[in-house]
């Protein structure tokens, strides 16, 4: 019982690497108590619902890690419950290596980040996918209104455990959006005191 994401995380070598360098006393208590961090709450939906991306590992049959980038328009990824994420899968150059991947081991693990805010989320869980066409009533719920590209399939993770991550290390990064949205009142501020000024040249001429 106790932290569902150390769970599967500290494992005996992990376990043994912490000791050897001091932090294995803390980092125990988080497997005591019941059993948490395997159900999402209302600050993770939020999270989850607000990114544009994510990194989605998976594992291949020769035991090789892969780290692919998904992305798509804010809220392309979604919560079904509070155990279950999924994500309409587009297509992209057609490697398929985490498809392949999948095939023969469900395991991954996905990395949310917000750059703006600091702040990321890790993830365990295990896939499914389905080809368009075998799940109507997910494909409708995933689908994703003026978004041109072509939809392959929906991908569906039952949630193993998650941890939100510490903030260290994280270089700030924005958005075209974000940007956007902190210079849109500095330029309505300028366009004010312009016309204030223009005001002031008129009545002195």
């Amino acid at each position: 019982m106790g932290h569902r994401f150390a769970e599967i995380a500290f494992t005996a070598a992990v376990q043994a690497a912490q000791e050897a360098r001091g932090s294995r006393a803390g980092y125990a208590r988080m497997t005591e108590g019941d059993a948490r961090n395997d159900r999402l709450g209302e600050k993770e939906i939020d999270f989850i619902h607000a990114r544009d991306g994510f990194y989605l590992a998976s594992v291949s049959e020769t035991g090789w890690p892969y780290v692919q980038f998904r992305g798509g328009p804010p809220g392309f990824l979604r919560v079904i419950d509070d155990r279950t994420i999924a994500w309409a899968d587009f297509r992209g150059n057609r490697q398929y290596i985490s498809v392949g991947n999948l095939g023969g081991d469900d395991r991954v693990s996905l990395i949310l980040m917000d750059y703006a805010n600091l702040r990321r989320i890790k993830l365990f869980g295990r896939a499914e996918m389905l080809e368009v066409g075998e799940d109507k009533g997910l494909a409708e719920q995933l689908a994703v209104a003026g978004y041109r590209a072509e939809v392959e399939r929906a991908v569906r993770v039952r949630v193993a455990g998650f941890d939100w991550n510490c903030p260290q290390h994280i270089t700030p990064r924005f958005t075209l959006d974000e940007v956007e949205q902190a210079v849109t009142p500095l330029r309505q501020r300028v366009a004010e005191l312009e016309a204030q000024l223009a005001s002031c040249e008129g009545n002195l001429a």
